[in-house]
């Protein structure tokens, strides 16, 4: 059997978001039509839009839904000229003017809170940013279904989120942002989504999204990722109990619960994924946007790993779904490759 442990390029669809996916189906009007089935078709936009905004702690806030937290980014930093860290993902980092220095530990120190774009959650190393108040746009799609959310009490004026990473849609994400803050559309037509976004809304995506942020808040209240930051400790110390060359990236700071970055000097990351692959594990050697490139990675470049360090990492993400047998599995596969690399290159 397989075992899936890459949830933070894409997780599982969750059954609450597939089943409003398909009470959504049946809904046949167009959501900006005045008759009753577009009344309805407007009614379920508008309840995932309060799940969402409930889920973020945003109520009171705008949330424009997009086809994803990439269309949120460039919806809400186009031509704003903003500061930004390398270790932020390449939807954000394309729209940087400036670059803010990293620190070892992958933490990044912002001194000019509204004009800065800082990433909550690294989706590579999964090291944990502190969101300082006034802050211009956050990206919380790693963090948001994961960790406890408040984006009203944060200070924070806008965030990106993505469904696909909480057991959502793929397709669908939003820019939340505080009433008053404005954005310039970046697709003009009719209007929709008030009027920051136009085009007729993808009700069945947006459906899915609301659910699964629903199911995803209630995970997180009840403290089911605390079982996984469990499950990843497990791992690590399997991994550790095996070798000392290798390296846990932000395991000195706070991190998502379920994300280990593994970096072992010399072995290639695409390497050990193929391996991996073949053993039956899917894993990543870093951003599912980026991991297709082979390249080092501009993450753990910018925490000063040098270029065959940073070409030698791994990331494992975890689930809900995750076992302890899953990651002792993983364990075992992962140091039988190690040691077949470590004798090759004897």
């Amino acid at each position: 059997m397989r075992v899936y442990l890459d949830h933070n390029a894409t997780t599982p669809l969750r059954p609450e978001a597939r089943a409003a996916m398909g009470a959504a189906m049946d809904v046949v009007g167009n959501p900006s039509s005045v008759h009753a089935e577009g009344r309805a078709a407007k009614a379920l936009v508008e309840r995932a839009r309060a799940r969402v905004a409930g889920a973020l702690g945003a109520e009171g806030a705008d949330v424009v839904f997009t086809s994803g937290a990439t269309e949120a980014a460039a919806l809400a930093l186009a031509g704003r000229g903003l500061r930004g860290a390398a270790v932020e993902h390449d939807a954000v980092r394309a729209w940087i003017r400036e670059e803010l220095p990293v620190d070892a530990r992958g933490t990044v120190t912002v001194t000019q809170p509204e004009a800065s774009v800082l990433q909550w959650a690294n989706s590579e190393t999964g090291v944990l940013q502190d969101l300082p108040a006034g802050l211009a746009l956050s990206d919380m799609t790693q963090g948001f279904g994961k960790l406890p959310v408040d984006f009203m009490g944060s200070g924070v004026r806008m965030a990106i989120v993505s469904a696909h990473k909480l057991g959502g849609p793929r397709g669908i994400g939003a820019l939340v942002l505080r009433r008053g803050q404005e954005v310039p559309a970046q697709i003009r037509g009719g209007g929709q989504e008030m009027g920051r976004r136009s085009g007729t809304e993808n009700i069945i995506g947006i459906a899915g999204f609301g659910a699964a942020a629903e199911a995803a808040t209630q995970d997180v209240a009840s403290g089911r990722w605390e079982e996984v930051s469990e499950l990843r400790n497990i791992l690590e110390s399997a991994l550790e109990a095996f070798t000392k060359k290798t390296i846990f990236v932000g395991k000195e700071s706070a991190r998502l619960p379920n994300t280990s970055c593994i970096l072992t000097p010399g072995w290639k990351g695409e390497t050990q994924v193929m391996q991996m692959d073949l053993a039956g594990f899917a894993i990543s050697a870093g951003s599912a946007c980026s991991s297709g490139k082979v390249r080092a990675s501009a993450v753990l470049r910018a925490m000063g790993y040098d270029e065959i360090e940073a070409a030698s990492a791994i990331r494992v993400s975890l689930g809900l779904g995750t076992t302890k047998e899953d990651v002792l599995r993983f364990a075992d596969a992962w140091t039988a490759k190690l040691k077949r690399y470590e004798d090759r290159a004897a």
